[in-house]
């Protein structure tokens, strides 16, 4: 436990984990004809993941608890702060992706206090494992944040790394596990990109 009143130690937790704002993701911002936009960082993706929870609700396969969704949303990245932010279509970078990110949690949710440590604790390996409605629901909206600046730019990542059909379909496919109704959309998304050339099928590369 930190050194310190309760007060010290939120506020110094509150103090490190403005570090996301400095973590860069993969995925630009959407951008306006013409224009290349910079990459969003952690804190910007969490806070429009929170935004589109609270849009989409009414999709969700199963009714939830959106506070707590919320909850979930909001601490589900801090561990990128040590962890950094891994690009889900590198397999190479994957690999011990779950270790960093628990010796991450460890370090930083352990700056608070005794109670607040043990609920971001609960939250973050909730949101993990994806058994919960609001975890399933929570990991669908993440998925999807992913998906909406790739289909509005062109294929964005996706076309950058030559990332294919399938890789986009096994990685996003779970979306459905949160909502049905959101998948069916999100696969158009996906169908209108390889038909417009912007990202290829394993099959076109043979």
């Amino acid at each position: 436990m930190p050194e310190g009143s309760r007060l010290d130690q939120q506020l110094e937790f509150l103090r490190v984990v403005d570090a996301l704002k400095r973590i860069e993701r993969m995925t630009r911002l959407i951008q306006l004809p013409g224009e290349i936009t910079r990459r969003e960082n952690s804190a910007e993706h969490s806070w429009h993941l929170a935004l589109m929870a609270m849009m989409l609700v009414e999709h969700a396969n199963e009714p939830v608890d959106l506070a707590r969704v919320l909850q979930m949303i909001l601490i589900h990245d801090i561990v990128e702060i040590d962890a950094g932010d891994t690009f889900v279509y590198d397999a190479n970078a994957m690999i011990g992706k779950a270790e960093r990110e628990s010796l991450a949690a460890e370090r930083i949710f352990g700056m608070l206090p005794e109670d607040q440590k043990n609920e971001l604790f609960s939250l973050w390996h909730e949101f993990e494992a994806r058994e919960t409605a609001e975890a399933k629901y929570a990991s669908a909206l993440d998925r999807l944040a992913g998906m909406l600046p790739n289909a509005a730019n062109n294929g964005g990542t996706w076309n950058e790394h030559k990332v294919t059909v399938e890789q986009v379909t096994r990685r996003n496919e779970s979306i459905q596990i949160g909502s049905e109704v959101i998948w069916d959309h999100a696969k158009q998304w996906i169908e209108r990109a390889h038909t417009a050339g912007l990202i290829e099928t394993e099959v076109d590369r043979t």
